[in-house]
């Protein structure tokens, strides 16, 4: 079974593409529909999304502070999948208490994306695959 493992080049050419395909009014597939979504809750990140040479070639350090917009809108895309197929099981359960208690589908998510974050940082810190365990107990741990 292959994995999808794009470049960073492809991700970015995939959310700058998607952007523009949203703003001149084209037919969506819907993986780009869901990422659009995403793309219009993130005004902050429009300028860049509009300039794909720049986006190609920008760099995001911990050190400058700065948010890589392309991996937070990848982080929104593989948590609304892993919603939608419910894996690892409950955290669709988890994502719904969350968005009640938040107030917001969006804000739920980037709680959310705090525990990815972590869970992965952890992972490859210690040389092992994701567990989906500690994953869906730091998320529940939110609620």
């Amino acid at each position: 079974m292959a994995i999808f493992n794009p470049t960073r080049e492809e991700v970015r050419r995939f959310f700058c593409d998607t952007w523009k395909k949203k703003t001149d009014n084209h037919i969506l597939t819907p993986m780009e529909t869901l990422a659009s979504d995403w793309m219009t809750q993130h005004p902050e990140y429009h300028n860049l999304l509009s300039n794909p040479e720049d986006a190609l070639t920008q760099d995001y350090t911990p050190e400058r502070g700065e948010t890589n917009p392309f991996l937070h809108l990848s982080m929104h895309l593989s948590i609304s999948e892993q919603i939608s197929i419910d894996q690892p099981p409950g955290i669709k359960e988890v994502a719904e208490k969350l968005a009640k208690k938040l107030g917001s589908e969006h804000q739920a998510q980037h709680a959310m994306m705090e525990c990815l974050g972590q869970v992965m940082w952890e992972a490859q810190r210690e040389g092992q695959p994701l567990n989906p365990e500690k994953y869906l107990e730091a998320l529940k741990m939110l609620h």
